[in-house]
């Protein structure tokens, strides 16, 4: 039922592991890599072991990396083992370096593929890429920590990995769920009997219903995994078929976007990991995504925290003007105004010139919008409207900046 004892843990004691630990990570990065150094460098790391001393660190986004990594070759001064001793090493696009360490499954992927029916002793067609980018390693490292043998299929060539699947019966599949369609839509159309493929982990992109119910309907159960070339697998989806099981390896915190400050259990914010991997020891890694956890356990029996999967993008980003807004300073006029308990920029373009109206949920309103105009001003350099709504009647969806121009 479960991969082991960790998944079933109490939530207490799964608590006070990981902040024992979290001492040692931090440590651990300031001393091994060159950009925790600088950035904790008056940070005691004996004192961040509970999630609100946690909280207090720098996030260090993902779109951050390239800028580093241009400045400090590879790996920006984020990786703790030297290029020559890793095991492997990445380029996406953008592009950025990830590395590989030389340990067995170092991405934490056989706890994933477990939950979605996997054993040792399958064969698993992978179709990840294996050119450049970490996608299929990732799979297969966890696939051979399970026991699994792996046929390596890659992108494309869609007839030649269907007649594959057709000589080699694999049990399992793992790729994007939209490559899984189009392989045994092409075994459909050719002819090629594939019985033996019932279970599948996809990642890399939205696994959406319509997807999902088309493989089902040739006899194919797919779970999803969410993971990042940088973090490895984060959460993954169980036979309870409720939101996405949080990893026992890492520690996971939902922010709102454009700040560091963790949200309330439920509201839509931005993920945030910290991992326990000695090479790439990230310590607060925004990763751009949109999520919220989950109330209450899984019905599978796991009792790590559940989040509901991919909600969109946190890097609201967009230009007005010719000048570019960021949720940060959407953030930044927020810190100057306590008495405002959430905000949305919106954005929208009538008679073809760009208007900034910031919806503001406050019950304090004397004085409040003209204070509100002058901040967003001052932080972003543009003018805009400011308009005072009931609290609580914002959505809770994590955009911070919402474009609602219309360019038809």
């Amino acid at each position: 039922m479960h991969y082991d004892n960790l998944e079933t843990r109490s939530p207490e004691e799964r608590e006070r592991d990981l902040m024992a630990r979290l001492p040692g990570q931090i440590a651990h990065a300031k001393k091994h890599t060159a950009w925790f150094a600088e950035s904790l460098a008056g940070v005691d790391a004996a004192t961040v072991d509970s999630r609100a001393a946690l909280a207090r660190l720098p996030v260090i986004r993902k779109h951050e990396l390239i800028e580093l990594q241009k400045k400090s070759r590879p790996f920006g001064g984020l990786v703790a083992t030297p290029c020559g001793r890793l095991g492997r090493v990445f380029s996406s696009p953008g592009p950025i370096y990830e590395p590989e360490g030389r340990g067995a499954d170092w991405w934490r992927t056989a706890r994933a593929l477990f939950a979605a029916g996997f054993r040792a002793g399958d064969l698993v067609h992978n179709s990840f890429s294996y050119h450049m980018t970490p996608g299929a390693w990732i799979l297969e490292a966890g696939a051979h920590a399970l026991g699994c043998s792996v046929f390596p299929g890659g992108v494309g060539q869609t007839e030649q990995q269907v007649q594959a699947m057709a000589d080699l019966q694999p049990n399992g599949y793992v790729g994007t769920p939209s490559f899984l369609r189009i392989l045994v839509e092409k075994a459909d159309e050719m002819g090629a009997k594939i019985p033996s493929l019932t279970k599948a982990l996809v990642s890399g992109e939205a696994f959406l219903p319509p997807v999902r119910d088309a493989l089902r309907a040739h006899g194919i159960e797919g779970y999803q995994a969410y993971a990042t070339a940088d973090l490895g697998v984060i959460a993954y989806e169980t036979a309870a078929r409720e939101g996405l099981v949080v990893d026992e390896g890492v520690i996971l915190e939902i922010v709102r976007p454009g700040t560091g400050d963790p949200v309330t259990e439920g509201e839509v914010g931005e993920v945030v990991v910290t991992t326990f991997n000695a090479d790439y020891p990230l310590v607060r890694f925004g990763t751009g995504d949109l999520s919220a956890v989950l109330p209450g356990p899984s019905p599978c029996g796991r009792t790590n925290t559940r989040i509901r999967g991919w909600l969109g993008r946190a890097d609201q980003t967009t230009k007005v003007k010719g000048m570019f807004v960021h949720p940060e300073q959407v953030a930044a006029i927020l810190k100057r105004h306590p008495e405002v308990a959430k905000a949305r920029l919106v954005v929208t373009n009538p008679e073809a010139i760009d208007v900034m109206t910031l919806l503001c949920e406050s019950a304090v309103a004397d004085g409040l919008p003209a204070a509100l105009a002058d901040s967003v001003r001052e932080v972003t350099k543009l003018r805009g409207e400011v308009r005072l709504v009931a609290p609580g009647s914002l959505p809770n969806d994590g955009k911070v900046i919402e474009d609602a121009r219309k360019f038809d």
